[in-house]
């Protein structure tokens, strides 16, 4: 590249021109020259003007030769040309003795211009004082040395002055051009600067125009309630509202707002504009076509070189998917996925936050909602069926409830109103609640065009009480619900302290239950049956509790435990190996009665209850001939033919069938025939007013004419008194079972008392 600014570049290019000038001059002048001085014989003149003309040609020429070379040649054919013009022509030609000093200033510098100018006045100098040359001034003949020196001073003076002249001009030449070359460098550099800063500004403004974040730029409004224009958009957020760039830009920032935009959340970004801090928030923003989407914002202040904020620049992402996935977890944490309602952790929530209000805050009730023989509709109509009806149960519950009351589901058919009062009367307002629940509930539901009713159990407790925690209140309304239950169902219970104790009672005879088996404290004690004539035609077992303290716990109160808590299926095993123990031990006394041994419809609904009965049959040796299963008719109401079935299974063994307390439950003539029924034992209800009491006497006799047409053998238990036992000897002869013979006894009682019977001739029927 030409370095213009350069003051060796313009001297080269100075004398590249003055030396063509010069040269094609010289051509022009020098040849007419030659040819006159040739004609008047100056052949001196001719020879200087040839050699000059042929030497500049040829330095003209040598374009290869340096620079400086050059330019000294050019200096000394200028020189010489000078020195020989002053020889031949005459001290006229001392002019051209100026040209080297002066040329040399220009085209090398004042320093070479100043020794060209010695030279030229000391050759000048040199030619006057030898006599080559005739100075002379005017008015001066005579004086040819002081003639010589006022020449050579003036001819010093004035090439003094032009080659400081031109020296001057070429050094603030060259001045001027370092300070054009600096700034020339200066410019280059900040030109470079400026196109890397648009490079990195092109490439910035493609990046954030091509992210898929959502930019926005908005201009800074200073003053208070005026809307900030947006002045940029990038390509992300245009796809996302489906808006254009045109539609958008000068727009107020809070175009993408809508109805469910949370104004608290605007509010707290507001607060932040004004003092000029950075925000971030999450908000709804609507498209163009007013789908709601979720955007995660951060917001920033943009502040120029002196601090003045002029934009806000806001980078949002879509977290749409992400809040509906949180939404969704959250919905699975506190909501119950089939109905809807809030779960046990939201109820609990809830009651924690009311308990911690405490006296100050509202009165309130925990309703606790079981649906009545809800099993029934999923056995038989299966689980699809029984969740249409809990939802439509769910939402006849939810229409009850009040802005500030909660409606759960825990559970299977459970559910729990939470009713917030104001009055002080919470129980009223309580139980009015439970009345029209029960109403409600109790309405057929049409599910897939058939109809079904239920009704409700509702335990209730209020709060707040001191010391109450969120499982006392839910554990409460639990045990007064269990209490309606215990009413006969369709009821509601209102928590009482004394019910808890019952509770408490319970549980710890179930806990003690399922040791005293271990410890011993469990025995099977044996009730005698006798026939009309008072010999003995059988026995029953019957377990008895005896705790290590030599306290009795009541059959009437450890059976339900029993029940209740599944150790009824333990102890049965238990007490059918007893009876047949207890059954080898009479038959070696010679005593070998059949003995009836109650099971319950747990046990008899295990999966291996008859591989489990004919391996006990098979440790012990005794024959299943002379066992009596004794089953309620509460073991009828559920899967009617595997019942059956299985009975029918046990009777290939050997064993007979009674229907304990037949008359008090699920009595079906048609199911009876079905069974292979060996007896009935009429409950101790019927023949406690019998004779006496004309509708119990009927009772008896019904079930007397019945057994004895189907063939069964009858037992009556509670036999107390000889009215009782002569009243039945005269309808039938059953078997009799009471206190009036015997009460339940140990087994070695049981055999003394045999033993001191007096031996009829048979005492087996």
């Amino acid at each position: 590249m030409v370095a213009f600014n350069d003051i060796a570049h313009w001297r080269l290019q100075i004398f590249t021109l003055l030396l063509s000038i010069v040269a094609v001059l010289g051509v022009i002048m020098a040849l007419p020259s030659i040819a006159i001085t040739a004609y008047h014989g100056r052949w001196d003149i001719v020879a200087v003007d040839t050699v000059a003309l042929a030497w500049l040609l040829a330095l003209w020429r040598a374009r290869g030769v340096s620079y400086r070379v050059r330019v000294f040649h050019f200096l000394a054919i200028l020189y010489l040309v000078g020195v020989a013009m002053m020889l031949t022509v005459g001290p006229i030609s001392q002019v051209y003795l100026l040209a080297p000093p002066v040329l040399a200033a220009v085209l090398l510098g004042s320093g070479p211009a100043l020794v060209a100018l010695a030279l030229s006045g000391a050759t000048i100098g040199m030619l006057a004082l030898t006599g080559y040359a005739r100075l002379y001034v005017s008015d001066m003949p005579g004086q040819s040395s002081v003639a010589t020196l006022v020449v050579l001073l003036n001819y010093l003076g004035i090439g003094m002055l032009l080659t400081l002249t031109c020296s001057v001009l070429l050094q603030r030449l060259s001045r001027s051009l370092a300070d054009l070359r600096t700034f020339t460098a200066s410019l280059e550099e900040g030109r470079g600067r400026l196109q890397a800063v648009n490079a990195e500004l092109r490439l910035t403004s493609a990046a954030v125009a091509r992210l898929n974040d959502m930019v926005m730029i908005a201009k800074a409004n200073p003053l208070p309630n005026v809307e900030q224009p947006i002045v940029f958009v990038n390509d992300a957020l245009l796809r996302r509202s489906g808006y254009a760039r045109e539609q958008v830009l000068g727009q107020s920032m809070r175009m993408l707002h809508g109805p469910e935009t949370d104004q608290e959340e605007v509010a707290r970004v507001v607060r932040a504009m004004r003092k000029l801090e950075p925000v971030t928030v999450e908000l709804v923003n609507y498209t163009r076509s007013g789908e709601p989407y979720w955007v995660e914002m951060e917001m920033v202040p943009f502040a120029d070189e002196e601090g003045v904020n002029t934009h806000w620049v806001l980078v949002g992402r879509d977290v749409t998917e992400r809040r509906k996935a949180a939404d969704a977890i959250h919905q699975l944490a506190f909501y119950d996925v089939l109905t809807g309602l809030p779960n046990r952790r939201l109820l609990m929530d809830r009651l924690q936050g009311l308990l911690d209000a405490g006296p100050a805050g509202p009165r309130a009730a925990v309703m606790f909602i079981d649906l009545d023989h809800f099993k029934n509709v999923n056995d038989a109509r299966g689980h699809a069926t029984g969740d249409l009806m809990l939802r439509a149960a769910a939402q006849r519950l939810s229409q009850l409830a009040g802005p500030d009351d909660t409606v759960a589901r825990l559970g299977g058919d459970e559910f729990v109103m939470l009713l917030v009062t104001d009055d002080d009367d919470a129980a009223c307002g309580a139980l009015a609640m439970a009345a029209r629940i029960r109403e409600v509930l109790a309405q057929p539901f049409d599910i897939g065009g058939q109809s079904y009713q239920t009704t409700a159990s509702i335990g209730i407790t209020l709060l707040p009480r001191d010391g109450q925690t969120v499982d006392d209140l839910l554990r409460e309304a639990d045990i007064a619900m269990y209490r309606a239950k215990a009413g006969g169902r369709d009821g509601v219970a209102l928590f009482e302290d004394t019910m808890r104790a019952e509770v408490e009672h319970r549980l710890a005879i179930e806990r003690d239950l399922g040791q005293a088996l271990a410890k011993g404290e469990l025995q099977m004690h044996v009730q005698l049956q006798v026939d009309r004539d008072e010999q003995p035609v059988g026995a029953e077992l019957l377990m008895r509790w005896r705790r290590a303290d030599g306290t009795s716990v009541p059959p009437d109160v450890f059976i339900p435990a029993a029940e209740a808590s599944g150790l009824i299926v333990k102890l049965g095993y238990w007490a059918l190996r007893q009876a047949c123990l207890a059954w080898l031990r009479l038959s070696a006394a010679g005593h070998a009665l059949p003995l009836s041994v109650n099971v319950s419809p747990s046990q008899f609904r295990e999966p291996d209850f008859v591989a489990q009965v004919r391996a006990i049959l098979l440790e012990t040796g005794a024959p299943a001939s002379q066992l009596i299963f004794e089953v309620t008719e509460g073991l009828l109401i559920e899967n009617l033919d595997d019942t059956i079935a299985r009975m029918h299974e046990l009777a290939q063994l050997g064993i007979r069938f009674s229907i304990d307390d037949f008359g008090t439950g699920y009595s079906n003539l048609a199911y009876l025939k079905r069974m292979p029924l060996y007896e009935l034992k009429i409950d101790r209800s019927f023949i406690h007013d019998t004779p006496g009491d004309a509708n119990g006497t009927a009772i008896v006799q019904s079930i007397l004419a019945m057994a004895a047409h189907l063939g069964l053998r009858v037992v009556a238990e509670g036999v107390e008194t000889h009215d009782q036992a002569a009243f039945l000897a005269a309808h039938g002869g059953p078997g009799m079972q009471g206190y009036l013979f015997a009460r339940p006894m140990p087994l070695p009682d049981m055999l003394a008392l045999l033993e001191s019977r007096p031996q009829p001739g048979a005492n087996a029927a």
